[in-house]
């Protein structure tokens, strides 16, 4: 008998009903891990907008391929914005209310990268990481949480990362950022429960509202391409699995966390990184 050992396939269509009649927000969702979030998210129901920041052409050719695959159009739309600015992100939050009628689950997915030794670091590097990656998330979540405590049931997912874990020669500013999501995501999960608690909201058997993160390690995106080869083996060498971590693999844990049945695990982080941080 011989046995598939391809796990990653990209999903083409529906092959479950775990989040049927949901919609998610995603940011940097047109590409990546934030490409491959949308489409595992789409292939158990939900409806995705997926958030980018100036590749008009790259967002145009998501939309033509999820179409393609996702039964025609009227299941993703994509949005234009730069999460460092909060008025694009409460424009943003907006247009995909007015658009949808509702969001369920937001997944903070943009980040970006500026690396070099932290002695060497401009100012400007530090801000513009943090500006993104943290403060980005922050001013994501703060317009979805208002919705979402209204309504009294949600999902957030912050995407992180290893390194704000383990730290990382050169990334000072993101390790610092991907380590702030952390603190993030276990006081919102605390806000969010108190609030629906004094709101007499919280229910045996409810959905209620849950935020958790996501810290993916090395994953084989664009962020990656141009590092040198022999960083990459050195970095393989250090992974016990022996391997990059592909999108797939990243976006199977967020639609897990975003299911209504996923209601008791709230404040946690889960390390998708093939045993380099454990």
């Amino acid at each position: 008998m011989t046995i598939s050992t391809t796990i990653f396939e990209q999903p083409t269509g529906l092959v479950g009903k775990k989040l049927e009649g949901r919609v998610a927000l995603v940011t940097g969702g047109t590409r990546g891990i934030g490409a491959a979030i949308c489409r595992s998210l789409a292939s158990q129901g939900a409806s995705v907008a997926a958030g980018y920041s100036g590749n008009k052409d790259r967002a145009e050719q998501f939309i033509k391929e999820f179409e393609r695959d996702f039964d025609g159009p009227g299941r993703a739309t994509v949005h234009q914005g730069n999460v460092s600015k909060p008025e694009d992100c409460r424009r943003v939050v907006q247009e995909v209310l007015d658009q949808h009628g509702r969001i369920d689950i937001l997944v903070n997915n943009a980040g970006i990268t500026m690396d070099k030794m932290a002695m060497k670091m401009s100012i400007e590097d530090w801000n513009q990481v943090i500006a993104v990656n943290l403060s980005g998330s922050f001013y994501m979540a703060q317009p979805v949480l208002e919705h979402m405590v209204e309504r009294g049931t949600g999902r957030i997912i912050f995407v992180s990362s290893v390194i704000g874990e383990i730290g990382a020669i050169g990334q000072a500013n993101y390790a610092a950022s991907k380590a702030g999501m952390l603190g993030l995501t276990k006081t919102l999960a605390k806000e969010t429960a108190f609030i629906l608690a004094r709101a007499g909201r919280l229910e045996e058997n409810g959905v209620g509202i849950t935020v958790n993160t996501v810290t993916p390690g090395y994953v084989a995106t664009e962020m990656l391409e141009n590092v040198p080869e022999k960083v990459l083996d050195k970095i393989r060498s250090q992974i016990p699995v022996g391997r990059l971590c592909h999108p797939e693999e990243i976006a199977r844990v967020v639609h897990f966390l975003a299911a209504d049945a996923s209601a008791y695990i709230t404040g946690q982080v889960w390390g998708v990184n093939g045993g380099l941080d454990m």
